[in-house]
This record gives structure tokens, C-alpha cells and sequence, in this order.
């Protein structure tokens, strides 16, 4: 064929409709599982959907996306909600991100964060270390950097934290003394607004309904229950079976048995290459709060995010946990959904890595795309974005 998918995910669901649009049936798309949807998949539990994934929603910031998605599901079956979320610390539930809410905690409290952030390192103008550990103390001081944002990141990483660098982090705005205290004496959030503002979120289904319909639009070309094992990159064969001109892998490289002709030291690299998995664990109370997600620092609770169904999800009740498989031990109960690729890590050698592999795998035609083929912790939108991009450089080149 002329193009070979690897994965049914956004990304590969993305480049396959796109790809018949454009004319083209010379494709297949190969999915491990039974139903297309990768990490945004939904499941009807306690008679509403969940997603089985974590928390996936739809972000308003690319028009072209929203567009593109909307030609599968239309608009009118979205809700659209005003961003909700909330961290839980020191016993209360205060706004997110903490330093433009902390006029919500005690007045002591208040000023002992506010002496932490004034003596942050980005606050005395000193350099950003390399170091994700240090950068957090240099981010945030050494109170908050405790307290939270520490412990949080211990739970969704486990003790991978030395490992991170902080390259990903750099163009987040510093955290500013002078905006977190006039926060805190007009007690009301100042400084830039976080990630999903605004989002949609589906109004009879789970967010992995839109992901159905773009595999049922392309069913024809999809192979379920394939678990691609080996690429050979000298003759474009998968699985010692397909061949293709073109192959977008999607799917995590270090889930690969064989990788024929490839250098062995650039299979080495791969194999550094770090993720962390998560179970998404479904609980039926209904909390009483108006967040769509709340974030738990408390190192004495497993799970380090809640989502909360009954506040976006209509008609539904409940909520569910997110939880490193590591800190759980990997149950598999009833509403219990184990990823075991749920988040690739940013570590200090990942740049370097993905650079080479990259650009080795493009001069012969394979081409990683998305979460795991470009191994970035990519929203659905953005994959989105990307894989419609790659489509349109098909056409252009």
C-alpha cells in the first residue's frame, strides 16, 4: 500500500480520515485493541460514560481542530465550560495554579507561601537550573515547593524526578512575587489564566465518542487486534507482512520487539526512553464541589488527580481517580482501567534522543507522529494539529 498507520489513536485516526479526504485508499491502519480511540476511549459505567484514558477534553484554542472534529460530531453535541480546577491542600480546596489562589488559604498561610515565592530563585533573578528538582524549589521557594508541587509531581512520576530536565519548562512565566500579592490583598486571581480555559466536553457520550466515529468513517482501512511488533526500515515491512511507500507509527517505541536495520546504538537510546502508566479507578459518591478536576499533593492519598463526572459529564454521577500504577500496584478490579503508556517523561537525555531517531526514521520514509511516535506529552488537540500537518507535507512535497 502506499501508506502504512501504526496505531488508532488521534494521531493515526487523524492521518487516516485525512488521508481519504484527500482521495487517498491506498492505506490501512493497524490497532492492537478492538475499537479505535488509543488513551481517549470511553466506557459506560454506573450507566454513564468514563474515559478510561484520564481526564481528555477538547480545547478551544485551535479553530482548525475544533473544525476538523466538530465534521464528525457537530458542535451542537458539545458543551463548552469555563475551566474548574482546584488543588487540595492544608485541608482546603483553593483555585488552580496555586499562586494567583492563594488569598483563598488563612492569612499565616498566606504569608508564609508569599515568603517562600519572594525568595524563589526566579525571583532574585538567578539562573534556571537543569535540574527538575531544583528548578521546582527555583520556581517556586522552598515552602511551596514542598508542600506541593513536590509531592504532586512524586505521585504522577513516581521517583523518576532527578531523571526530568526542565527544557519543557521554559516558557512557562515566572512565578511573579508582586502579582501573587496583590492576588492575595484584592483576594482574587491575577497573572496568566492556566491550559484549558475553555474546553468542550460531549453532551450525551464520552469524550472517546468522536473518536468511534472517526474510526467508523474509515472502518474499511482499519485492522483490529494487530499488535504491530517489528518494522523493517530497509523494505518498509511491518510484522514481516505489510509493506508500504509511507508508515506513520503512533505507537510508543518502546513497545517495538524488533527494529530491523536500525543502528543498534540508536535501539539502545530508545530504550532509555521513560513513561509512566496510570489506572483510572471509577467511585460512585458524589463530591461536593463544583471542579472538574482537583489536584492531591497529599503524599497519604495514592491518587494525584480527580475528575469530577457529575460536574461535566450530564446526567452522571460519580467521579474518578487517576493513580501511577507504581503507587497502586496495577489493580485490576470492576471500573478499575489500567494504561500502562499513559505519560512519556521529559527526561534530561529524551531531546537528543527523539532528535536522532526522528530524523534517522524520516530519510527512510517512517515518520513518528503524536504522544508516543513523537514522545511528547501532547494534549488530543495538538495531536490533532500535527497529524493534519504531516497530511497536508504528503501533499506538498
Amino acid at each position: 500500500m502506499k501508506y502504512l498507520i501504526l496505531g488508532g489513536g488521534p494521531a493515526g485516526l487523524t492521518v487516516a480520515n485525512q488521508l481519504l479526504r484527500q482521495g487517498e485508499t491506498s492505506f490501512i491502519l493497524l490497532e492492537k485493541e478492538q475499537e479505535a480511540g488509543g488513551l481517549c476511549r470511553s466506557r459506560e459505567v454506573d450507566g454513564s460514560p468514563l474515559d478510561i484514558g484520564g481526564g481528555h477534553f477538547l480545547d478551544v484554542r485551535r479553530p482548525k481542530v475544533n473544525q476538523f472534529l466538530f465534521s464528525f460530531m457537530e458542535e451542537t453535541e458539545w458543551d463548552l465550560y469555563c475551566r474548574d480546577s482546584r488543588i487540595h491542600i492544608g485541608g482546603k480546596e483553593i483555585g488552580h495554579p496555586i499562586e494567583a489562589n492563594l488569598w483563598q488559604l488563612d492569612i499565616q498561610t498566606q504569608v508564609e507561601y508569599l515568603k517562600s515565592i519572594a525568595t524563589a530563585g526566579c525571583n532574585l533573578d538567578k539562573p534556571m537550573p537543569k535540574d527538575f528538582v531544583e528548578w521546582i524549589y527555583w520556581k517556586f521557594g522552598a515552602r511551596l515547593a514542598e508542600d506541593y508541587m513536590l509531592p504532586y509531581n512524586q505521585k504522577m512520576f513516581s521517583e523518576k524526578l532527578e531523571e526530568l530536565g526542565t527544557y519543557w519548562l521554559e516558557k512557562l512565566p515566572n512565578v511573579s512575587f508582586e502579582e501573587t500579592l496583590w492576588s492575595c490583598l484584592e483576594r482574587k486571581a491575577k497573572g496568566k489564566q492556566p491550559a484549558h480555559t475553555w474546553f468542550y466536553y460531549p453532551k450525551r457520550y464520552g469524550y472517546g465518542e468522536v473518536w468511534k466515529r472517526m474510526g467508523e468513517a474509515v472502518e474499511k482501512h482499519i485492522s483490529f487486534g494487530v499488535d504491530v511488533e517489528s518494522i523493517d526500515f530497509t523494505t518498509r515491512i511491518v510484522n514481516d507482512f505489510y509493506k508500504a511507500d509511507h508508515i506513520i507509527t503512533t505507537i510508543p517505541w518502546t513497545s517495538f520487539r524488533r527494529l530491523d536495520g536500525m543502528p543498534e546504538v540508536l535501539q539502545e537510546k530508545i530504550n532509555r526512553l521513560k513513561y509512566t502508566s496510570v489506572q483510572i479507578a471509577y467511585k460512585k459518591e458524589k463530591l461536593a464541589t463544583d471542579a472538574h478536576w482537583i489536584y492531591i499533593p497529599d503524599m497519604k492519598m495514592p491518587y494525584h488527580r480527580i475528575l469530577v463526572r457529575h460536574n461535566f459529564c450530564p446526567n452522571s454521577k460519580g467521579y474518578w481517580t487517576e493513580t501511577n500504577m507504581e503507587r497502586e500496584g496495577g489493580k485490576q478490579e470492576k471500573d478499575i482501567f489500567g494504561n500502562v503508556y499513559a505519560y512519556p517523561l521529559n527526561t534530561i537525555e529524551k531531546p537528543q534522543i527523539m532528535s536522532e531517531l526522528l530524523s534517522w526514521c524520516k530519510n527512510r520514509r517512517v515518520y513518528g507522529l503524536g504522544r508516543w511516535g513523537e514522545w511528547e506529552h501532547y494534549n488530543s488537540d495538538v495531536t490533532v494539529e500535527k497529524a493534519l500537518r504531516l497530511v497536508e507535507g504528503f501533499y506538498e512535497g
